[in-house]
C-alpha cells in the first residue's frame, strides 16, 4: 500500500510538474494577448459558476474514495445524479445572467454566464468515471487526463486569443477542457454506468457528498468572497490585477497539495484502524510539506513582485504590489490545507463543514474590514486569517484521532523559524550588498537576475537554519528520500483500466485497486 501510495503521489506530482509548465506557459502569453478589464469579466462570472462546475466533484469524487465497498448500481445512480444535476444547473446559470449583469453594472457578463453555462453540464459528466479510476489507483491515467486537457486548455485559449477574441478565449479554452476531460475519463475507465436504481449504500454515499460539498461550497464563498467585493467594489480592471496576484498565490497549493489529495486520503483511509501509525505518517508528512512551504512562502515575499513583472509584463506592476501581502500566507496556507485529509479519511465530512462555518464567518469579517483598503488590504486579510485560524482548526480536527496541537506545531515551528531568520537575513544581505540588489532597474533582465541571486541566497540560508535547528540535515535526507522514491516507476500512461463488475449486485462491488 506504501509502495502503490508513493508512486501514485509521484506520479500525480510529475504532471503537476508539467500542468505548472503548461501553466506558466499561459499565463506569460496570455497576460500579453489580453488586458486585466478581461481577466476581470471572466473571473466576475466564474466565481459563481464554478461551485456549480464542481458540484459531484466535490463530494462524490469523495464519497466514492472514503468508501470501503462501491457497487455498479451505486455508481451507476451517482453518475445518473450528476449528470441531471449539471443540466439543471447549466439552464439555471445561464437564465441567471441577467442578475449577474445588475449586481456588476457590466451587460457583458450576461453572454458570458450562457458561455460558461456548457462548461458546467461537461464538468458533471466525468466525476464518477475519474473517481472509479483512482479509487482502482489508477493515478497514471487520471494523471494523463488532467494534463492532457489542461493542455488542450492552454492551446485553446492562446490560439482564440492570438486571433482577438478578446476574453471569449477563456470561455472557449475552459469548455475545450471540460469536453476533453469527458472524453479521457470514458475511454481511460471502461465502465459503462446501468440504469437508475435502488442499490445500497446509494443513500449513505450521497449524504457523504453532500456534506462534502456543503463545505467546499463554504470554502469557496470564504476563498472567493474577496473577488465578489473587488469586482462589485473596484471594477473589472482592479479585479483582474488582484486575480493574476491571488493566483500566484494559489499557486505552490495548486502544485504541491491538490494533485496527492486522493492519494492522501485513499491511503489514510487505511490506517483508520491503527490511529497511531496513521498520527504518525500523518505527522511525517506535514512536516515536508512546512519544509516545502514556509521556504516558498518566504521566497516568494521576497521576490514577488519582481516575478509577477517578468511574467505578466509591463502593466502589471499593481499585481506584483497586491502579492507582497499574500506571500507571508503562503506557507501556513499549504499547513492549513491538509486538515481536509484528516476529515475525509476519517468520515468526518460533517466535521469538516461545521468548521467551515467558522472559518467562512472569520474570514469575510476581515475582508470587509479590509475593504477600505483596496484589493491590497484584502490580500492582507488573506494571510491574516490563516494565521488566525490555523491551530484552532488542527485542535478541532484532530479530536477524533487523539491527534495532539503540539504535536503538530512541534512538527513545523523549526521551519517556520528557519524561514523568518532566513529571509530576514536575505533583505537585510539584498539592500546592504550593491551587486545582489542590480540597482533599482525595471527592465526584463534585472528582475530575472534580482530573483534568481535573491532566490539561491535565500534557499541556502534556509537550509542552513533547518540544519541548525535540527541538530543536523535529517529533514532534508527525509525529504531527498521521498523525491527518489516519488519518480515514476514505469510508463506514465498504461492501457485503459477496465472496472469490472459481477452480474449479482452482491458480487458487483467496485475493485479497491
Amino acid at each position: 500500500m506504501r509502495r502503490q501510495a508513493i508512486r501514485g503521489a509521484g506520479v500525480t506530482v510529475f504532471t503537476q510538474g508539467l500542468v505548472f509548465a503548461l501553466q506558466l506557459v499561459s499565463t506569460v502569453v496570455l497576460a500579453r494577448l489580453l488586458t486585466p478589464q478581461d481577466f476581470g469579466l471572466v473571473t466576475m462570472v466564474t466565481t459563481f459558476s464554478l461551485p456549480l462546475a464542481n458540484f459531484g466533484l466535490n463530494g462524490f469524487t469523495d464519497a466514492i474514495l472514503q468508501s470501503e465497498e462501491v457497487s455498479h448500481d451505486s455508481a451507476s445512480n451517482l453518475f445518473w445524479i450528476n449528470v441531471a444535476m449539471g443540466l439543471v444547473l447549466a439552464l439555471g446559470f445561464a437564465g441567471a445572467g441577467t442578475l449577474l449583469q445588475w449586481f456588476y453594472r457590466n451587460s457583458a457578463v450576461a453572454l458570458l454566464a450562457a458561455g460558461l453555462s456548457v462548461t458546467i453540464f461537461l464538468s458533471g459528466t466525468s466525476v464518477v468515471h475519474i473517481a472509479l479510476l483512482k479509487r482502482a489507483m489508477g493515478f497514471y491515467e487520471a494523471s494523463a487526463i488532467d494534463f492532457s486537457s489542461r493542455a488542450l486548455y492552454v492551446i485553446v485559449s492562446v490560439l482564440f486569443g492570438f486571433l482577438g477574441w478578446g476574453y471569449w478565449a477563456l470561455v472557449i479554452g475552459s469548455g475545450a477542457q471540460a469536453l476533453a476531460t469527458t472524453i479521457g475519463a470514458f475511454w481511460s475507465c471502461r465502465w459503462i454506468p446501468g440504469i437508475p436504481r435502488r442499490a445500497k449504500g446509494t443513500g449513505s454515499m450521497i449524504r457523504f457528498a453532500l456534506h462534502v460539498y456543503g463545505r467546499f461550497s463554504l470554502n469557496y464563498s470564504t476563498r472567493n468572497m474577496d473577488n465578489l467585493l473587488v469586482g462589485w467594489r473596484f471594477g473589472a480592471p482592479a479585479l483582474g490585477f488582484y486575480k493574476k496576484a491571488y493566483d500566484l498565490f494559489l499557486l505552490p497549493s495548486s502544485q504541491l497539495l491538490s494533485p496527492v489529495v486522493s492519494v492522501a486520503v485513499s491511503t489514510l483511509s487505511k490506517l483508520n484502524q491503527d490511529r497511531a501509525r496513521y498520527r504518525r505518517d500523518f505527522l511525517r508528512v506535514l512536516s515536508i510539506v512546512a519544509l516545502i512551504g514556509m521556504a516558498t512562502g518566504a521566497d516568494l515575499t521576497l521576490v514577488g513582485s519582481d516575478l509577477i513583472s517578468i511574467l505578466l509584463g509591463p502593466g502589471w506592476e499593481t499585481a506584483g504590489q497586491i502579492f507582497v501581502l499574500f506571500g507571508p500566507g503562503v506557507g501556513v496556507m499549504l499547513i492549513y490545507n491538509t486538515l481536509g485529509w484528516i476529515h475525509l479519511s476519517t468520515g468526518g465530512a460533517d466535521r469538516w463543514f461545521r468548521w467551515t462555518i467558522i472559518e467562512f464567518a472569520v474570514t469575510v469579517l476581515l475582508f470587509i474590514l479590509a475593504l477600505r483598503w483596496g484589493p491590497v488590504g484584502v490580500a492582507g486579510a488573506w494571510t491574516v486569517s490563516f494565521w488566525i485560524l490555523t491551530i484552532p482548526a488542527f485542535w478541532y480536527a484532530g479530536r477524533p484521532i487523539q491527534l495532539a496541537v503540539s504535536s503538530v506545531l512541534a512538527a513545523v515551528w523549526r521551519f517556520f523559524l528557519a524561514s523568518v531568520v532566513a529571509g530576514a537575513a536575505c533583505f537585510g544581505i539584498i539592500k546592504s550588498v550593491a551587486f545582489l540588489s542590480f540597482g533599482a532597474g525595471t527592465d526584463l533582465r534585472s528582475a530575472v537576475a534580482r530573483v534568481c541571486a535573491t532566490s539561491v541566497l535565500f534557499l541556502f540560508l534556509y537550509l542552513l537554519a533547518v540544519i541548525v535547528l535540527h541538530g543536523g540535515a535529517g529533514p532534508i535526507r527525509q525529504f531527498a528520500r521521498l523525491i527518489a522514491e516519488l519518480l515514476p516507476q514505469s510508463r506514465f500512461l498504461r492501457r485503459p483500466i477496465p472496472i469490472e463488475v459481477g452480474a449479482d449486485q452482491s458480487k458487483n462491488a467496485m475493485p479497491d485497486a
